[in-house]
């Protein structure tokens, strides 16, 4: 099999998605890597170390998918590039699948076989693949780092002859993997912090980082057979707004990462939250890609509104591309070593890792959600 890695062509993203040292343990699979010239340079991998661990260098990108038996990215590919592969490929890459409608109809209709790293289960036999969950422990700790570069105040107390400096106050809303993470570097630059997730499971383990849970009072839990949140009901959303604006107004940073699973992000911050917070007040929101947790972000973009810093980037995990790339690689070789077997696929449908994210199998969409989503 050979497996091909494109330069990725977005402005903002610096990753490779995969680094020299899979490729030795890939090979002993016989699962060969051919790399677009100049695909590792912005992840600080040259073209003669991906040489020197086996890898061929390929100028041309119509040669490399020309010899494509799968092709990995690390962001979706446009329509215009599906076009541009080799008919019976595979193309691993997070897709998206139950909101990128457009992208699976192409490719199912270049024929290809998807299989979308976005869908990978979240258990415990899954978790060496979870590409979402690597790179969304790099977006956490990076939030903080962005928040504290813009803040105009200390993250820690301090005792100084001026007085003292009380610490900052973050709230994180979303306790998944990049919350966890944020929490975590907030707490080591000495914050206080509180956070807020609709899941109740997660309680325990904001408070085991020494964070406060920001308690609704309702019977209602949106927690996933999968793990991940779902949408929850309209008495619920309004007991979450009112407590959530509670502790907007009185938070120096204000980290967002919540998310649905193909849907839009929900908006938990609104334009009267912002309004009522200090001025200097950071908002870090890594579901700007998503369309946002806050109702005044602006994707791609940083902004002032009403004296608060709005940061809706879309290149975190980017930020530290050299482990990104790294932890990406790593789940990538993974999966491969789970479906493939001396170089050839096994893509065992009763497979509940391959049954979660395989989308399309030689051009017909066979995931169920999202046929139901085409319909």
């Amino acid at each position: 099999m050979r497996l091909v890695v494109p330069r990725e062509d977005a402005p903002v993203e610096k990753r490779v998605p995969i680094v020299p040292e899979s490729i030795k343990r890939l090979g002993a699979r016989q699962i060969s890597v051919s790399v677009e010239a100049g695909a590792g340079v912005r992840a600080r991998v040259s073209d003669e170390e991906f040489r020197s661990a086996g890898a061929a260098i390929e100028e041309s990108r119509e040669a490399l998918f020309a010899s494509a038996d799968a092709i990995v990215r690390v962001r979706a590919p446009s329509v215009d590039e599906v076009s541009a592969m080799k008919d019976g490929a595979t193309l691993v890459a997070p897709l998206f699948p139950l909101s990128n409608l457009d992208l699976v109809r192409a490719i199912a209709a270049k024929n290809l076989t998807s299989i979308a790293l976005d869908m990978i289960p979240r258990t415990t036999v899954a978790q060496m693949m979870d590409v979402l969950s690597s790179q969304a422990t790099i977006a956490g700790y990076c939030a903080v780092l962005m928040a504290a570069n813009e803040l105009p105040r200390f993250f820690p107390m301090l005792m100084t002859a001026a007085g003292t400096i009380a610490p900052a106050r973050v709230l994180v809303l979303g306790a998944g993997v990049a919350g966890l993470q944020a929490i975590g570097a907030a707490r080591r630059l000495g914050a206080v912090v509180e956070a807020f997730d609709v899941r109740k499971v997660v309680k325990e383990q904001v408070e085991s980082l020494g964070a406060k849970f920001v308690v609704v009072e309702a019977d209602e839990d949106a927690e996933t057979a999968g793990g991940y949140a779902k949408e929850t009901s309209d008495a619920y959303k309004q007991r979450q707004a009112e407590a959530i604006s509670k502790h907007v107004k009185t938070a120096d940073v204000v980290i967002a990462t919540a998310l649905i699973p193909g849907q839009r992000a929900p908006v938990l911050v609104t334009e009267e939250m912002v309004r009522s917070m200090r001025a200097g007040s950071v908002i870090v929101d890594l579901a700007a890609e998503q369309k946002g947790n806050c109702a005044l972000t602006v994707a791609g973009s940083v902004v002032e509104r009403h004296g608060v810093t709005i940061i809706g980037a879309l290149d975190v995990p980017s930020r530290l591309a050299v482990h990104a790339s790294q932890m990406f690689s790593r789940n990538v070789e993974k999966l491969f070593l789970h479906v493939t077997k001396d170089g050839t696929w096994k893509l065992d449908p009763a497979d509940e890792i391959v049954a979660a994210s395989i989308i399309t199998k030689d051009g017909e969409i066979v995931h169920p959600r999202v046929k139901e989503r085409m319909q």
